[in-house]
């Protein structure tokens, strides 16, 4: 196990990790960009990300089942097939950085992540073809290099025309496949103890009744605020993690 995390952390980590769950059943994406600044100052920069990849494999794999109806089979094999490359180079960059770095660049991403969400929102229905492929090989460069990423994805389907149920069902699908492909690296590089592993199950169960609970409330909460309170929760996050990072690298 990690040497000082106790069974509180252990216990605060579950619990986030429901609501989690919940959030991005509701939403589409919600653990990668929730559970960072919990689990940076418990495990330290480094491990985030892959623990978060493994823990995420398990949540899509219970949003894909919760909505599999709703998948999208084309859009989401279009996407998977531009990301897969950039996605594997991505995640090895990520084991070239320090801890330090880490938390830099987690931070802008998850600050990033807001605007342009918003931003391709505003072309909902307008991308296809191949410039869906090129959204695509963006995204996997960012999604194998940090966590959070999920609402890049989710702006893409959005952009692409999808909704509802069926963003859900499809960025699942495709996290699904791209998860894989960067825990393998994470795994070649030597950046998965067996203490990530524990830690990225014990996500993972625990934000599975999250997910199902959340296919409950699709279509009874409303969405817009939901977005931007979670909006408002990862922008505070993304600041916490720079300001960190940046003192850990003047230090």
């Amino acid at each position: 196990m990690f040497g000082d995390v106790s069974l509180w952390h252990y216990a605060l980590v579950a619990a986030v990790a429901f609501v989690a769950g919940v959030a991005g059943g509701v939403t589409g994406y919600g653990p990668g960009l929730l559970m960072p600044p919990i689990l940076l100052p418990i495990i330290g920069a480094e491990a985030v990300v892959p623990v978060i990849a493994v823990s995420s494999m398990l949540s899509n794999t219970s949003r894909l089942i919760a909505f599999r109806r709703a998948f999208d089979p084309r859009r989401a094999a279009l996407l998977v097939a531009s990301s897969l490359p950039t996605a594997a180079l991505g995640a090895y960059g990520y084991t070239r950085l320090s801890g330090a770095g880490v938390s830099v660049v987690i931070g802008m991403v998850l600050m990033l992540a807001i605007p342009t969400r918003h931003g391709l929102a505003r072309v909902k229905g307008h991308l296809a073809g191949s410039g869906l492929a090129v959204a695509g090989a963006g995204f996997g460069l960012l999604m194998g290099g940090t966590a959070g990423t999920g609402v890049v994805l989710l702006s893409i389907l959005l952009a692409a025309g999808l909704n509802g149920a069926a963003v859900i069902a499809t960025d699942a699908g495709i996290s699904l496949v791209l998860g894989a492909v960067k825990v393998g690296v994470f795994q070649a590089a030597g950046t998965l103890p067996l203490a990530s592993w524990v830690l990225a199950v014990l996500i993972g169960v625990a934000a599975t009744p999250g997910v199902f609970l959340a296919k409950r409330l699709v279509g009874t909460l409303s969405e817009g605020a939901h977005l931007r309170v979670l909006d408002g929760v990862v922008i505070l996050g993304g600041l916490a993690l720079i300001v960190q990072g940046v003192r850990a690298l003047m230090a």
